[in-house]
């Protein structure tokens, strides 16, 4: 499988992010308690079978290299390397990636001269599983120049997505990009005998992923006409009357959690019972991360119902109800905590440190006494004082606070803040 190559896309600043970016990459943005947003595509890729990745960034990066390279080593009697190409000053040019199609351009240096004879290539902010053998097989079997995932959507989603019609054999006729016009919407139905085959329900058109495969040649060409900047925009529809397009059908869980609120709902969502629409209990295809070897979590005169909580954490006395805990973090006595993502800590600190600390007015790391915490999301390292009241509500306006955010009706207090005792939000 060393003719297949994958590349992720890190994306740019990640504004919709914002503030879980403001200090990190958006693929290193944590998730799920004890992940990172890049250790998705990168189990995908490996549990695939596909070893030879690159992750394609160009902001903060630095977090997201050490856990990179703390993280997916390959032995040396093993094949296979992740590599992380960030935007660089070249003889060509000193400008950021200014598209996903320019990226994967600006990257083509790297590439070239390795035997690559298809390129996979990925977003790096998706939530989802998936075996990319099936969409290469589909590339294969097909001849196609390039191969395009996609999923059905009903018909009110389909102003966020690219959009495609395909022919009976799944061909991809039309790519439109965020369709508004509802007539020309109409005009991008599935035709009747593919509908069929695919098992697609009505009003459920096709769009796009973010997911492809190129044959390396072919894409290589295309790169070379500099006004080609996005796959979405320019690439795709430019293939369309000159090259073979393949659709290739995914059915199971996929979300885009590149917004803030989007973030929050697939995390939270992860904490059903019942039947969670992502799971990572899974014996043949794990979620990778780094290894921390902390000790299980403790837990002193707690009520937590329908939560995660990651390893090495201390809770006492605290009540937590839907809530995603990271690792070391810590709930002092009295906490109530709603609808909570705690990211966790980097480091524990001693009782010593803790008293040295608040003596000079220094909060310590995590949730202090008594705090009544709902709907937010608290980033790494945070230090919230006793008493504090942190609330947001689904029709709150954003805004943003001393050590503190809103957006999408979320508050949140970004990685190192701190709220003083008593604090309002």
């Amino acid at each position: 499988m060393s003719h297949v190559y994958t590349v992720i896309l890190g994306g740019g600043r990640g504004s919709r992010l914002f503030p879980l970016t403001r200090d990190r990459a958006k693929p290193a943005v944590p998730v799920a308690g004890k992940y990172r947003l890049i250790d998705i595509p990168l189990s995908n890729a490996i549990n695939s079978g596909y070893r030879h990745i690159a992750v394609l960034t160009q902001f903060n990066s630095a977090s997201l290299n050490h856990h990179i390279s703390q993280t997916y080593r390959f032995d040396m009697f093993g094949e296979g390397q992740v590599d992380v190409l960030a935007a660089e000053q070249t003889a060509e040019g000193n400008d950021w990636y200014q598209g996903t199609a320019d990226a994967i351009r600006k990257a083509m240096r790297h590439l070239s001269g390795r035997g690559v004879e298809h390129l996979l290539i990925l977003s790096g902010d998706h939530l989802y599983r998936m075996d990319y053998r099936d969409i290469v097989s589909r590339h294969l079997s097909t001849n196609a120049d390039a191969t395009v995932s996609v999923i059905g959507v009903e018909r009110p989603e389909c102003a966020g997505f690219g959009i495609l019609q395909c022919d009976d054999s799944g061909r991809i006729l039309t790519f439109v990009e965020k369709p508004q016009d509802p007539a020309l919407l109409d005009a991008l139905e599935p035709p009747p005998a593919l509908r069929s085959a695919w098992g697609l329900p009505p009003e459920r058109f096709l769009a796009s992923m973010g997911v492809y495969v190129f044959r390396f040649d072919v894409l290589a060409r295309l790169l070379e006409d500099p006004t080609n900047m996005d796959f979405g925009k320019d690439i795709l529809p430019a293939m369309l009357h000159s090259h073979r397009l393949q659709a290739h059908l995914f059915e199971g869980y996929w979300r885009d959690i590149g917004t803030i609120g989007a973030f929050y709902d697939a995390n939270l969502a992860l904490t059903s019972v019942g039947a969670p629409p992502f799971r990572f209990y899974h014996s043949t295809g794990p979620i990778y991360t780094h290894q921390r070897f902390l000790p299980a979590s403790k837990f002193s005169d707690c009520h937590v119902r329908e939560s995660i909580v990651s390893e090495g954490c201390i809770l006492q006395g605290a009540a937590l109800d839907r809530c995603v805990v990271g690792i070391r973090a810590r709930v002092q006595p009295g906490a109530r905590l709603q609808d909570v993502i705690l990211m966790g800590a980097d480091v524990y600190e001693s009782d010593e440190l803790r008293a040295s600390n608040l003596a000079k007015g220094i909060e310590a790391i995590g949730v202090g006494p008594g705090c009544e915490i709902e709907r937010a999301i608290i980033d790494k390292n945070a230090r919230i004082g006793a008493g504090c009241n942190i609330r947001g509500a689904v029709d709150r306006p954003d805004a943003d606070g001393d050590g503190w955010y809103v957006r999408d009706g979320i508050v949140i207090v970004p990685k190192d803040a701190q709220l003083k005792a008593g604090t309002v939000v």
